[in-house]
């Protein structure tokens, strides 16, 4: 029986890769996307074109409205997601004096309500038939703290403790909930930082280059597949050793 999985943020970057690991893997997959309905749409044809099973719906996490929806959307088409990636992210760089309450809380909105509103939606089937893998994506920053990110940096550490308490209630129902925090992924965004910056960050880096978001893709396919059987409440840093 084909397995589904939703991704959200999966038009783009990081989410993009891993909704193409995912269909290589077998998955039919749900695309979750907000503004970009081309590349969303695109990938969705793509994969469909391989022989893959593939739908572009749009849903901003932060709405539990539309994110559900969107979910709903995704599973009469391809059927009850077993495997969900909560991937969306947005950015933020600003002291913290200068942050405004409206990014504060559009900060936790997107990633630590959104990962509540998107479980909460697929959990009852998970529940159900007693088997299903969540896959959070925080980022280092979660973990160790950056200036000028407060805000993005407290939002992914709620991510972090969501996914070790709900890895510890859901175990018994063997489902498994993981965390992946990525490094320096060159994204879209990350390039924007201009050469001199990108080369400063791939000398902290001891690997030597910095990360590719195939990279995450490959760490997310495993946390939601059957190999990670056993591994739950995770925080599976993709970083090449950036902090160490």
């Amino acid at each position: 029986m084909d397995k589904t999985a939703f991704v959200t943020g999966g038009s783009r970057g990081i989410g993009r890769a891993i909704v193409r690991r995912l269909a290589a893997a077998g998955y039919a997959v749900g695309i979750n996307y907000l503004q970009s309905e081309a590349l969303a749409e695109e990938l969705a044809s793509e994969i469909r074109a391989g022989g893959g099973k593939a739908l572009a719906v749009r849903g901003d996490v932060a709405n539990r409205e539309e994110i559900t929806a969107a979910i709903r959307q995704a599973e009469a088409a391809l059927g009850p997601v077993e495997a969900l990636v909560n991937n969306a992210g947005i950015a933020q760089n600003d002291l913290f004096q200068d942050t405004p309450e409206t990014l504060w809380r559009r900060m936790f909105a997107v990633h630590a309500d959104g990962a509540f509103h998107t479980i909460q939606a697929v959990l009852p089937h998970m529940l159900h038939v007693k088997r299903g893998a969540i896959v959070n994506i925080s980022s280092i920053w979660g973990l160790r703290g950056a200036a000028c990110e407060v805000a993005y940096a407290a939002s992914k550490a709620a991510v972090i403790g969501l996914t070790r308490s709900l890895a510890a209630e859901l175990a018994p129902s063997h489902i498994r909930v993981n965390c992946i925090a990525p490094g320096v992924i060159e994204t879209d965004m990350v390039k924007s930082l201009g050469e001199v910056t990108l080369a400063e960050l791939t000398d902290q880096t001891p690997a030597g280059r910095l990360g590719t978001p195939e990279d995450v893709a490959a760490a997310a396919a495993f946390l939601a597949g059957d190999g990670a059987d056993f591994i739950t409440g995770q925080v599976l840093t993709v970083d090449g050793g950036f902090i160490l």
